[in-house]
Formats: C-alpha cells, structure tokens, sequence
C-alpha cells in the first residue's frame, strides 16, 4: 500500500507495517515542522495542522507502543538552538505542555491525576487558568536581584543566550523590585502585540519593505537578532507565568508565586484565575474564549495548572511534560478565501491528487496558498467551484 493512503487511515484501521511507516513520516515532518517554527520562525502549516500531526503521532504509538522510535515527537521539546548563539544549558529543563482538545480531554486530565494521587473525586483540585500566549518562551535568570542570564528554551535542555536582547525589552526588569530569592530563573513568553504589530507592518509598507507575517514570528525574530539595536526597535512584551531554578520558594501555591512574580516587578495576565475544580475552569476557558478577538495580543488556548505546589511536586512529569498542567486549545482558525485555479499533481506511485491555488490567506499564523482536494465529501459540502 502507498504511503499516502496509509497517512490518510484513521490509526484504528492501520496495520502494524502501516503504523511503522506512518510513526517514520511522522517523526520526519514533526521534525521539519518544529525546525521551522522553532529555528526559522517561518511555519509552513498552520496550528492546528500540527497538532494534528502530534495527535495522530500519539494515537498510533498508544495502539503500537512497540513501534514507538528513538526519535518520536512525543520525547521531543522545540528544536535544538540553531548555532547563531552561545548554548545554555537550563538549570532545570523548559518542557512543553500536553494539549486537550475539548472538555472531554480536560476531564480525562484530571481523571488522571486522581488515579496517579490515589484520591477522590469528591475532594475536587484546585486549578489556576490562564491564557495560552502565542509567543516565545524565555527563561530570565536574576542573581542578587540583578538580571545575568535570558535564554530561549531551544530543545528544553539547552536554549540561546540572547541576554543582551532581553535586556532591550522595557516589560523585564534588570533589577528586581522588594525581597526576592538569591537565585531565580523566571519563566514567561515573550510577545508583540496586535496594535503594534499592525504599526510594524504599516511603517514596513512605508518604506516599501516585505511585510512580516504574523506577531508571533516577528517577535521570536526580533529577539534573535545579533544586533540588539534592532531588537530595541521593536516593541516586544512579556508575561511571566513559571519559574525555573529557585533557591526559595516565596509561596506554595501558582496563583502565589505569580502573585510574587507582580510583587518582583514582572507583568502578569490580569485574566489568570484561580478555580475550585474543573467546572470553574472549563467556565474560565469560554469567558476568555469569548474575549479572544478583543486583546491585544494572540492566544491559542487557556493553560490549567493546579494550584497546589505540593501536589505539582507530587505529580511530577513525564518526558516532555509535566503531569500537572495541559493546554486546552481554541478551536482551529477558519478563512474565507478565493479559488483561483486547480492543478492535478502526480505522485510517485501514480496517484493523482488535485491541488488548489487559493489567494492568499493567513489562517492559524501561516499564509495559505494552496490545498489539497482529496476529500470529495467536503469538496461537495463546501461547493467548492472555480
């Protein structure tokens, strides 16, 4: 059988020869995927297309656990740092986040817990919920109260110093306000704003510049400029919501030490709250979903973690992740567009497979120029016609 008509299997129905050379197609374009998010700061697929990729990556090796490889997505965090600046190692490493695609997935999460914690459901866990920023993670180390270190989270492991960049953007204090911990690495996503990112693009287009294609790119671009001038040009923000090393904790709970964050002089989400249980937190995803399109900044989901520092220590972490927090999404992005031609494309075995071309339309941070139409039952629900 094709690779192809085996990438379009749901995984239930693949077999064992199958799901091996799906999991290596997989792996081979998450990869290429997370290098050009990553490293390049230019995603060819959009948001949602990737967490596809990572899902089905995910089903397959939960039905063949066997198969799973030595390079699978699911052991993987970003990408390596790409070279152009000095290597840091983190003291304690910057995972990622499991995601939920819906109220089931969150309720499965918490599902979980109470199993690994051996506790009930009737004494609910309390949860902080915060808006998932799309931007660029950074980790800010402060000796003394003084800034000495920023770095990027590269492949959780080891990211870039890009100190003397950090230290442009007006949000990162360089010396901590009130009574902090001798050492302590905050952590937070760095980000450019809607307004000012508009600004940008319009001074871009005044000089007859290419125009930048989404916030999240600009910003991570920004920041990895060699020459921090350009970097203080832009106007980049920044939230902090976690920290890393830490030689005292100023507070036992999330919601306490973002609160310290804010004591230290860092800005914080004003739409973090804390939840009793699950319920409350669901409520909390659908009000900042319905603020979504008013901020001023980009958001792809709502982040729960629990409350309790003393049950996040319990609950530890997988590879890639740690057990007590997960990243319910939004919805995929949708865009209306115009089809301006349709090209029929030969694959290596024969298969013909009819490709649009499409006006251009950002959707999920990419610009969309073409799309595959494979799917006869959509083409039809969409009437779509030249």
């Amino acid at each position: 059988m094709a690779k192809a008509d085996a990438a379009a299997k749901p995984p239930e129905e693949l077999t064992e020869a199958e799901a091996a050379a799906e999991l290596a197609r997989l792996a081979k374009e998450i990869a290429a995927a997370d290098t050009r998010y990553y490293q390049e700061d230019a995603p060819t697929i959009s948001d949602s297309a990737y967490d596809a990729l990572r899902l089905r990556n995910r089903v397959i090796e939960q039905r063949f656990p066997a198969l799973k490889r030595s390079d699978s997505p699911s052991e993987r965090v970003g990408a390596a740092p790409t070279g152009r600046f000095a290597e840091v190692r983190h003291a304690v490493p910057m995972l990622s986040l499991e995601n939920a695609f819906g109220e089931a997935d969150v309720r499965d999460f918490l599902n979980q817990m109470y199993r690994f914690l051996g506790r009930s459901k009737d004494d609910p866990i309390a949860l902080t919920a915060e808006p998932k920023i799309d931007g660029l993670s950074m980790s800010l180390r402060y000796e003394a109260g003084r800034l000495v270190l920023g770095a990027t989270r590269g492949d959780g492991v080891a990211g870039e110093d890009v100190t003397a960049n950090v230290r442009t953007i007006g949000d990162i204090p360089h010396r901590l306000a009130g009574k902090a911990p001798a050492v302590v690495e905050v952590r937070g996503e760095i980000y450019l704003g809607k307004a000012d990112f508009a600004a940008l693009n319009k001074r871009q287009a005044e000089l007859g510049e290419q125009l930048y294609v989404n916030p999240r790119n600009t910003a991570a671009g920004s920041l990895r400029q060699k020459n921090a001038e350009v970097t203080a040009s832009r106007p980049l923000r920044f939230f902090a919501y976690g920290w890393g090393e830490t030689s005292a904790m100023p507070a036992d709970t999330q919601m306490g030490m973002v609160k310290a964050f804010a004591d230290w002089g860092f800005p914080t989400n004003p739409l973090m709250r804390r939840c009793a249980d699950v319920d409350a937190a669901l409520a909390v995803y659908r009000e900042i979903e319905r603020e979504r399109a008013g901020l001023d900044y980009d958001i792809d989901g709502v982040v729960y973690k629990v409350d309790s520092l003393a049950l996040q220590a319990r609950l530890g972490f997988r590879t890639r992740s740690p057990r007590w927090a997960i990243a319910h999404k939004f919805p995929a992005e949708k865009a209306t567009t115009v089809l301006t031609a349709i090209d029929v494309q030969v694959g290596r075995t024969g298969a013909l497979t009819p490709v649009a071309r499409l006006k251009p339309v950002t959707v999920g941070g990419v610009v969309v120029t073409n799309a595959t139409l494979h799917n006869e039952d959509e083409i039809a629900r969409k009437d779509i016609r030249i």
